[in-house]
């Protein structure tokens, strides 16, 4: 054998061998990241501010649980507590998580999907469940939100269950179409109250996603109309 013939073969083969265990471990880091929400600080802040919104109860009357995403959460807001939930009529808590869904891979921070948010917030009073979101679902298979939406419908029981569905956000109109009509669609089949949200014309923050104050406002007093309609 040529032992010199074989070396130089080998010394190209090395770099290859690298690469393709450098992309193995690119890979494994990817996955890690996404496991625990891509990155882990987003998902502490988001928890932190779930917890604080959950802290801020409003008004009195009938238990109301809001469960929902950002919107309800109020990321970005100077005062959370300025949140759209804060225009409901009743003693309202609220669990929103910043970028979660009916979807469980609408988030990158675990299973903080509506359905076991829902079955963690729950109280034995809570005469009303209102259910707000669908924009962090825009991405994720119709058949996820199916699931996720069936399991919350599981959860909620025989209690009241309203669901709010996304507005036309400026960052994800295109998109928000398909996820609304399955919302629609999926509590007309399941007798649960709907409350479209697409039509509205709010004040987003430059990020043409999240509301303004103002737009929370808007936001939160046109629910708080819709679903009033739906009770009379």
């Amino acid at each position: 054998m040529n032992v010199r013939g074989v070396l130089p073969d080998r010394r190209r083969r090395v770099p290859a061998v690298l690469l393709a265990l450098l992309a193995v471990l690119v890979t494994t880091y990817v996955v890690a990241e996404h496991a625990i929400g891509g990155r882990p600080d987003r998902c502490e802040r988001f928890t932190a501010a779930s917890a604080t919104r959950a802290g801020l109860v409003d008004g009195t009357g009938a238990d109301v649980l809001v469960v929902g995403d950002s919107y309800a959460a109020g990321l970005l807001l100077e005062n959370p507590h300025a949140s759209w939930p804060s225009r409901l009529e009743g003693r309202v808590r609220v669990a929103g998580f910043s970028g979660s869904g009916f979807s469980r891979g609408a988030s990158g921070c675990g299973d903080v999907s509506f359905a076991t948010r829902t079955a963690q917030a729950l109280g034995t009073d809570d005469d009303l469940v209102v259910v707000q979101g669908g924009l962090n679902d825009t991405d994720q298979p119709p058949a996820a939100v199916r699931a996720g939406f069936e399991r919350l419908v599981r959860v909620v029981g025989e209690r009241q269950l309203v669901v709010v569905g996304p507005p036309s956000a400026p960052r994800r109109t295109g998109r928000v179409p398909a996820v609304q009509a399955q919302l629609s669609a999926l509590c007309a089949s399941h007798g649960v109250p709907y409350v479209a949200a697409d039509d509205l014309e709010l004040a987003y923050l430059d990020d043409g996603l999240h509301l303004t104050e103002a737009g929370h406002r808007e936001f939160g007093n046109a629910v708080a109309q819709r679903i009033g309609a739906l009770q009379r």
